[in-house]
């Protein structure tokens, strides 16, 4: 399997591979904190544009070293869409589980609601909340939960109801396995893999969310930080200080596309659908 992995498939989990290594040790690299300011320091460029090594990546209006700020945002904001992305994984899963296992009235209550989570704009949703709750690190995780659980729930139901009508379902519920042990051990690993790739698709689309909500200034607050963050925070010198906003924003766009690009590619892996095609 793996001399088939094409080279974009290997580009993209080096790059991920990367991040992931920067969001847990670039702080090391760097022999300033991220919260802390040197005001005669303000503004200094890359070391690529003219900088000094003492910070590589420049700082931002504070004095504040870029590549420690950065390595941090990084980190949280990759916490953020893990968490956000398996809680609402598990919960549209559970809901879609429920649908298929008992139809009727339940599945046509649980996949109304479904339609209305899809049919609202989210990013109104969350600005609500957050305007009405306030900001906290707790409330931002439940947030981007509930983005995109209705796609995991639409999607599971429908693949437990495919593998429910196999002739080994059958044969195992012939057996007398309790439900629950069917779906645990028996549907589940055989759907897992569709699962997994919807999880590879939204992983994206939550970073892009919390960054937009963070360059708003509704997302993470001070003295945390995430990558939009630091973008809001260098908006209003991007004619004098351009790397305060683009560098970030390099990192989230490149992030985002190594993952849709892996989850791509996963989903050719593992659909059934398409390697009946091939």
């Amino acid at each position: 399997m793996m001399r088939h992995i094409p080279t974009i498939a290997w580009l993209s989990i080096a790059t991920l591979a990367c991040a992931l290594l920067f969001a847990l040790f670039g702080g090391w690299l760097s022999d300033h904190t991220a919260s802390q300011q040197n005001l005669l320091a303000r503004m200094r460029p890359p070391v690529f544009f003219g900088g000094s090594f003492e910070f590589p990546l420049g700082t931002d209006r504070l004095g504040r070293d870029l590549l420690a700020r950065m390595a941090e945002g990084l980190r949280i904001s990759l916490l953020i869409a893990l968490l956000g992305s398996v809680l609402g994984a598990v919960f549209g899963c559970t809901l879609g589980f429920v649908a298929a296992h008992f139809r009727g009235w339940v599945e046509e209550t649980i996949m109304m609601v479904v339609d209305i989570q899809a049919s609202l704009p989210f990013i109104l949703i969350a600005l609500t909340l957050l305007a009405f709750f306030g900001n906290s690190f707790g409330l931002l995780i439940l947030l981007m939960a509930m983005f995109g659980w209705d796609s995991y729930a639409r999607l599971s139901r429908g693949v437990v109801l495919s593998a429910k009508s196999q002739p080994w379902a059958e044969a195992v519920r012939t057996l007398g396995v309790p439900p629950v042990a069917l779906y645990l051990r028996h549907v589940l690993p055989n759907v897992a893999g569709i699962l997994i790739v919807q999880l590879t698709l939204n992983f994206p689309q939550i970073i892009l969310l919390e960054s937009a909500l963070s360059f708003l200034g509704l997302g993470i607050q001070p003295p945390m930080t995430s990558l939009g963050q630091i973008m809001g925070d260098g908006r209003d010198y991007l004619s004098t200080s351009w790397w305060i906003s683009v560098l970030p924003g390099l990192t989230i766009f490149l992030v985002s596309l190594a993952m849709c690009v892996l989850g791509d590619w996963l989903r050719d892996r593992l659909d059934p659908a398409l390697q009946r095609l091939r």
